[in-house]
């Protein structure tokens, strides 16, 4: 049996800013959860996360975001030894228009 993650013991409340994290669900918050450890967290929050979601719950919701900034993207693909291209937010950011590069 999965033991129960409890955020605010865990994570830097800063991590969620913008949500009342007394509200917030382990399982029914996943991808914010996920998304906002592995772009502003810890190793030791990283680590944690890996232990309580497991690897393909991780790499599927990361492949599944509509953006990791640059820095966090290329952690991740390294991390779980995953081409950059299997994720949507670098694929949607190479076929957006690159207007005013020069």
């Amino acid at each position: 049996m999965k033991k129960i993650l409890l955020i605010t013991d865990i994570f830097n409340p800063t991590l969620f800013w913008d949500v009342d994290v007394s509200t917030l669900n382990a399982e029914k918050s996943s991808r914010l959860i996920i998304e906002r450890v592995f772009s502003l967290g810890t190793i030791d929050e990283i680590k944690t996360v890996i232990e309580y979601y497991g690897k393909d719950r991780i790499v599927n919701t990361l492949e599944s975001l509509n953006y990791l900034d640059p820095k966090t993207l290329n952690f991740v693909s390294v991390l779980f030894d995953k081409p950059k291209n299997e994720f949507r937010c670098y694929v949607k950011r190479q076929s957006g228009p690159q207007l005013w590069n020069s």
